[in-house]
């Protein structure tokens, strides 16, 4: 019932003066009540508070329980791991021992069995290892960051060499050790020890390899934990009477050496060494010199040799510790040979080797194994001539029958250290005995991989044959007054020439006989980029630059502008290199990122003028947009490099860049049975790109028939070609 209606009718019965005396009533103790209340409310204040208090304490007390009853769990099982965990109890500073052996007689490997024997009696994993069963390219950067001590057990084979198991790791490591791509720091955090094993009758080769390999590890940053070990067959001038005592000797330091490292400890020290200065650093740096300055030393006896060119008057010594004299040293060599007066007989017979893969031949002529030849041996890819042009880079032969240059560029990958002139003032050797002594030791380079793992067999068989000549060792081939004599000699047996010359002699280029391919280096488009560049010693460079494009022109055969490219010395010159092209109007244009060869006091060049792939990429675009008659063809991404051809090897929409290299050797047989007169075209002998190596193809250049090799411990890929 509505509340009005309800109050109207309770108004006819209840009488007017009592109901408001109840109102007066109920307000009278409804203000008393309230008045008390607030005339005490700092106590109602204070029990409201305490009453929150407690509420809360009692709610963080159950949260708190259920928080400790979850994780007690845990704990106790993290707890009981930890009690059986040996990882929790110590930090593992040895995780074992690789004991390498290269033995001819079975004595190294024999110590090899027995050190393993003893190292795994102290508790400690050992594993044995023939070195000629181990790929160091592939494996030896792994023991950087393993933990593991690696132990070489090797013997001096006849004269000095390695025994025929070591052989291939020998090799290896010598070339890594003073090879840019791989750096000084390429084994750091790897530890070793070596001992080897040798005869002190022969004087000159007395333990020889172990002498080596412990030098060569140095170099790249290795750590030895102890100092090399000799054992010597000769028992009479033996240290502890035969190679097996001495053998016990060593063994002994080495196992103590090896419990106080798995203990953590370092080198004890005497207590006796000055505030700031350790004995035992010193002893060790000075060990590792003395390696270095002993390998010095037995190169140097093989610097003697007769030469003579305009070559700077001096030379810095490289600034690191890791460099050695190479063989086309010859700049440096001879003014070490001035400085020491030393008068020596012509050396046009003779072959000096300053390195495994670097030979001179005569008194100025050079062979050395490409990096791509022994990559497509062990089938790891061809280079970039193999994408472009379909060389076989296991058959490919790099030479030169001159190692003087005009031009002393500052991405030389020798670092200036050939001799440079203007005009040929050496004993000339024939034609004949360059080609013989260089064909004979590119065979002998290849014979040294016949068993090394990876190595394709047929491969090998087929590299023993020289198919093609790449004239671009090292300085101006063009400069031999008989080079024409000597690319007859390679036709007539049935080997492609690939000549390369820098654009400072335009009238040797035009009285060149026909070449398969013939390049000219194209390092700049403007006379001051020119100069800055290639440093020519004309005066008159840049007049002989464009005439050498001219006299390019005028070829009949396949050409070739190879472009270097230098971020921030020449990647802005778009125009101008264009005008150049429309002079020389090549077949084939090379646009290559430039290859940084390591730090040189000769060079300002570091890895910040090193384009990145996808920058030449962008360059090429941007130069084939000023090329009307040019597109890209071909690109091969590990050498950094692509390929723009003349749209006239583009047949029926389809690439025609590779080569009929025996079309070309009846081309040129019939030229010169015709006195000349036969002349040939490059149309003559071209052959049909496949589509892998297509510009935008999915392989980006590396030939599918292959595996490509990733290298470990590497960053940028700088390896160039």
């Amino acid at each position: 019932m509505p509340l009005i209606v309800c109050l109207h009718k309770c108004a006819n019965y209840i009488p007017v003066h009592s109901f408001t005396g109840a109102l007066n009533d109920v307000w009278e103790f409804t203000e008393s009540y309230l008045l008390t209340v607030w005339q005490n409310r700092v106590y109602v204040y204070t029990t409201a508070a305490v009453l929150i208090a407690v509420c809360f304490t009692v709610n963080m007390l159950f949260k708190k329980k259920k928080m400790v009853d979850a994780v007690s769990p845990l704990l106790d099982k993290s707890v009981k791991n930890q009690k059986h965990s040996p990882e929790a109890e110590k930090v593992i500073h040895v995780s074992g021992v690789k004991v390498f052996y290269g033995s001819q007689t079975g004595t190294g490997k024999g110590f090899a069995k027995e050190l393993a024997g003893d190292v795994i009696a102290q508790g400690i994993q050992c594993e044995v290892m023939d070195m000629k069963e181990y790929d160091p390219e592939d494996r030896l950067a792994e023991e950087c960051t393993s933990k593991m001590i690696c132990v070489f057990l090797v013997a001096t084979y006849t004269d000095g060499q390695p025994t025929e198991s070591a052989e291939w790791f020998c090799k290896w490591l010598e070339e890594a050790s003073t090879d840019f791509r791989y750096g000084k720091t390429y084994l750091k955090g790897m530890r070793y020890a070596v001992f080897g094993l040798g005869n002190s009758v022969y004087v000159g080769h007395y333990n020889t390899v172990s002498k080596n390999i412990d030098k060569w590890l140095w170099m790249l940053s290795a750590a030895r934990i102890m100092t090399r070990g000799e054992g010597d067959c000769n028992v009479v001038k033996s240290r502890h009477g035969s190679v097996q005592a001495d053998f016990q000797a060593w063994k002994t330091k080495f196992l103590n050496r090896l419990q106080a490292l798995a203990k953590g400890e370092k080198k004890a020290c005497s207590g006796k060494c000055k505030k700031g200065s350790c004995k035992n650093k010193k002893k060790h740096k000075e060990e590792a010199e003395d390696s270095h300055s002993l390998a010095e030393k037995n190169n140097s006896e093989e610097e003697l040799m007769e030469s003579s060119s305009d070559a700077e008057s001096s030379a810095e010594e490289e600034k690191s510790h890791g460099s050695v004299i190479d063989m086309e040293d010859l700049g440096n060599v001879m003014n070490r040979m001035k400085k020491a007066k030393v008068k020596t007989k012509p050396c046009s017979s003779t072959v000096l080797t300053y390195s495994l893969w670097y030979k001179l031949i005569g008194s100025h002529s050079g062979v050395k194994l490409c990096r791509w030849t022994k990559s497509m041996l062990r089938g790891r890819g061809g280079c970039y001539k193999h994408t472009f042009y379909g060389i076989e880079s296991h058959r490919c032969m790099e030479t030169t029958p001159s190692l003087a240059c005009a031009n002393k560029c500052v991405f030389c990958w020798r670092h200036h250290t050939n001799p440079v002139g203007t005009e040929w003032s050496w004993k000339m050797d024939p034609a004949e005995k360059i080609i013989q002594e260089a064909v004979e030791n590119h065979k002998n380079m290849i014979r040294q991989f016949r068993g090394v793992p990876g190595v394709r067999p047929e491969r090998f068989e087929e590299g023993l044959t020289v198919k093609h000549c790449a004239l671009s060792l090292v300085g101006e081939p063009i400069m031999y007054p008989e080079i024409n004599s000597f690319l007859r000699l390679l036709h007539q047996q049935n080997i492609s020439s690939f000549l390369v010359t820098n654009a400072q002699f335009p009238e040797e280029i035009r009285s060149l006989v026909p070449v398969t391919q013939l390049y000219v280096s194209v390092d700049a488009s403007t006379k001051d980029s020119l100069k800055k560049i290639d440093r020519p010693l004309f005066k008159d460079f840049w007049q002989r630059f464009l005439d050498s494009l001219r006299a390019l022109g005028e070829k009949q055969q396949r050409t070739v502008y190879r472009l270097t490219l230098v971020k921030a010395w020449n990647v802005d010159e778009l125009k101008a290199y264009a005008d150049l092209i429309a002079l020389g109007q090549p077949d084939f244009i090379e646009v290559k990122g430039v290859t940084y060869c390591g730090e040189s006091s000769a060079s300002s060049l570091t890895m910040a003028n090193v384009p990145w792939h996808e920058e030449v990429i962008y360059f090429v675009q941007q130069l084939a947009n000023l090329l009307p008659d040019y597109e890209i063809a071909c690109e091969h991404e590990h050498s950094n490099c692509l390929l723009l051809a003349h749209h006239k090897f583009k047949v029926d929409g389809e690439w025609w860049t590779w080569i009929d290299y025996e079309r070309f050797q009846e081309l040129i047989q019939e030229y010169e049975e015709s006195g000349g007169t036969k002349i040939f075209s490059a149309m003559d002998y071209m052959a049909k790109t496949p589509i892998w190596a297509i510009f935008g193809a999915r392989e980006r250049g590396f030939d599918p028939s292959d595996t490509r090799f990733q290298r470990k411990n590497k960053t940028k890929d700088i390896s160039g070609c």
